[in-house]
Protein backbone atom coordinates (compact mmCIF):
# COMPACT_ATOMS: atom_id res chain seq x y z
CA UNK A 1 0.00 0.00 0.00
CA UNK A 2 1.47 3.24 -1.07
CA UNK A 3 1.20 6.44 0.56
CA UNK A 4 -0.91 9.21 -1.46
CA UNK A 5 -1.29 13.11 -0.48
CA UNK A 6 -4.36 14.22 -0.46
CA UNK A 7 -5.52 17.45 -0.44
CA UNK A 8 -6.20 17.66 3.42
CA UNK A 9 -2.62 16.46 3.85
CA UNK A 10 -1.20 20.29 2.23
CA UNK A 11 -4.09 22.05 3.91
CA UNK A 12 -3.55 20.44 7.84
CA UNK A 13 0.54 20.95 6.82
CA UNK A 14 -0.68 24.82 5.31
CA UNK A 15 -2.15 25.35 9.36
CA UNK A 16 1.13 23.78 10.94
CA UNK A 17 3.25 26.03 8.89
CA UNK A 18 1.02 29.12 9.23
CA UNK A 19 0.70 28.47 13.51
CA UNK A 20 4.03 27.41 13.75
CA UNK A 21 4.63 31.09 12.26
CA UNK A 22 3.53 32.30 15.90
CA UNK A 23 6.48 30.62 18.11
CA UNK A 24 9.25 32.12 15.18
CA UNK A 25 8.71 34.94 14.24
CA UNK A 26 10.41 35.57 11.24
CA UNK A 27 6.86 35.60 9.04
CA UNK A 28 9.00 33.42 6.31
CA UNK A 29 7.72 30.03 7.39
CA UNK A 30 4.19 31.76 6.98
CA UNK A 31 4.58 31.61 2.97
CA UNK A 32 5.48 27.84 2.98
CA UNK A 33 2.10 27.48 4.55
CA UNK A 34 -0.05 29.71 2.24
CA UNK A 35 2.08 27.93 -0.54
CA UNK A 36 0.92 24.47 0.96
CA UNK A 37 -2.56 25.57 1.19
CA UNK A 38 -2.85 26.99 -2.23
CA UNK A 39 -1.69 23.23 -3.29
CA UNK A 40 -4.66 22.07 -0.68
CA UNK A 41 -7.05 24.01 -2.38
CA UNK A 42 -5.40 23.32 -6.20
CA UNK A 43 -5.89 19.64 -5.61
CA UNK A 44 -9.65 20.06 -4.56
CA UNK A 45 -9.98 21.62 -8.53
CA UNK A 46 -7.56 19.09 -9.61
CA UNK A 47 -7.91 15.98 -7.68
CA UNK A 48 -5.17 13.56 -9.94
CA UNK A 49 -2.69 15.87 -9.71
CA UNK A 50 0.40 14.20 -9.35
CA UNK A 51 2.92 14.31 -6.65
CA UNK A 52 5.66 15.96 -8.48
CA UNK A 53 3.02 18.65 -9.84
CA UNK A 54 2.30 19.17 -6.34
CA UNK A 55 5.66 20.05 -5.14
CA UNK A 56 5.97 22.15 -8.02
CA UNK A 57 3.07 24.71 -7.29
CA UNK A 58 3.79 24.25 -3.86
CA UNK A 59 7.69 25.64 -4.66
CA UNK A 60 6.15 27.98 -7.51
CA UNK A 61 3.54 30.01 -4.67
CA UNK A 62 5.50 29.62 -1.90
CA UNK A 63 8.46 31.51 -3.57
CA UNK A 64 5.87 34.05 -5.13
CA UNK A 65 3.77 34.88 -1.87
CA UNK A 66 7.18 35.33 -0.18
CA UNK A 67 8.72 37.06 -2.83
CA UNK A 68 5.67 39.27 -3.02
CA UNK A 69 5.83 39.92 0.56
CA UNK A 70 9.21 41.06 0.81
CA UNK A 71 9.72 42.94 -2.17
CA UNK A 72 6.37 44.37 -2.95
CA UNK A 73 3.96 44.70 -0.40
CA UNK A 74 6.49 44.50 3.49
CA UNK A 75 8.19 48.38 1.62
CA UNK A 76 5.01 49.61 1.39
CA UNK A 77 4.44 49.49 5.00
CA UNK A 78 7.47 50.66 6.17
CA UNK A 79 7.41 53.57 8.93
CA UNK A 80 8.87 56.75 6.70
CA UNK A 81 8.21 58.95 9.48
CA UNK A 82 10.74 60.78 11.70
CA UNK A 83 8.93 60.07 14.96
CA UNK A 84 11.29 58.87 17.77
CA UNK A 85 14.39 61.21 15.80
CA UNK A 86 13.94 64.54 17.23
CA UNK A 87 17.41 65.30 16.68
CA UNK A 88 18.17 63.99 13.03
CA UNK A 89 14.96 64.88 11.90
CA UNK A 90 15.36 68.82 12.89
CA UNK A 91 19.19 69.47 11.47
CA UNK A 92 19.58 70.93 8.44
CA UNK A 93 15.92 72.42 8.79
CA UNK A 94 15.23 75.67 6.90
CA UNK A 95 12.90 77.71 8.46
CA UNK A 96 11.43 81.54 8.64
CA UNK A 97 12.31 83.62 12.20
CA UNK A 98 8.39 85.23 12.81
CA UNK A 99 10.58 86.61 16.50
CA UNK A 100 13.68 87.17 16.94
CA UNK A 101 15.71 86.05 20.03
CA UNK A 102 16.26 89.18 22.49
CA UNK A 103 18.41 88.32 24.97
CA UNK A 104 17.34 85.78 27.46
CA UNK A 105 13.77 85.60 25.33
CA UNK A 106 13.35 82.73 23.17
CA UNK A 107 13.04 83.80 19.66
CA UNK A 108 9.98 81.85 17.23
CA UNK A 109 10.45 80.21 14.22
CA UNK A 110 8.12 79.32 11.38
CA UNK A 111 8.63 76.05 8.87
CA UNK A 112 7.10 75.47 6.00
CA UNK A 113 5.30 72.67 6.55
CA UNK A 114 4.95 70.93 9.90
CA UNK A 115 8.23 68.76 11.86
CA UNK A 116 7.57 66.88 13.89
CA UNK A 117 3.84 67.96 14.40
CA UNK A 118 4.52 71.89 14.43
CA UNK A 119 5.64 74.55 12.47
CA UNK A 120 6.61 76.78 14.79
CA UNK A 121 9.12 76.09 17.52
CA UNK A 122 10.98 78.52 20.13
CA UNK A 123 15.00 79.54 18.66
CA UNK A 124 17.76 80.28 20.57
CA UNK A 125 20.89 82.15 17.76
CA UNK A 126 24.06 83.34 19.04
CA UNK A 127 23.68 86.02 15.36
CA UNK A 128 22.05 88.90 14.65
CA UNK A 129 18.08 88.01 13.78
CA UNK A 130 15.28 90.14 12.79
CA UNK A 131 11.91 88.93 11.69
CA UNK A 132 11.72 87.41 8.10
CA UNK A 133 15.51 85.91 8.26
CA UNK A 134 15.86 82.58 7.10
CA UNK A 135 17.43 80.19 9.56
CA UNK A 136 18.99 76.50 9.85
CA UNK A 137 18.55 74.24 12.61
CA UNK A 138 21.97 73.18 13.72
CA UNK A 139 21.29 71.87 17.12
CA UNK A 140 18.50 71.14 19.91
CA UNK A 141 18.71 72.79 23.51
CA UNK A 142 15.80 70.77 24.71
CA UNK A 143 12.69 72.08 23.41
CA UNK A 144 14.17 74.68 21.77
CA UNK A 145 16.17 74.76 18.36
CA UNK A 146 19.78 76.70 18.05
CA UNK A 147 19.69 78.14 14.66
CA UNK A 148 21.92 80.25 12.23
CA UNK A 149 21.54 82.04 9.42
CA UNK A 150 20.91 80.39 6.22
Amino acid sequence: MAFELLYWHWIVLAFILMLSEIFLGSFFIFWFGAGALSVGIAMLIIPGMSETAQIIVWTFSSSLFAVGWFKIIKPLSLDKTKAGLSREALLGEIGQVLDPPNGDKFGKLRFPAPVLGSDEWLIISQDVLTAGDRVSVVDLSGNSLIVTKA
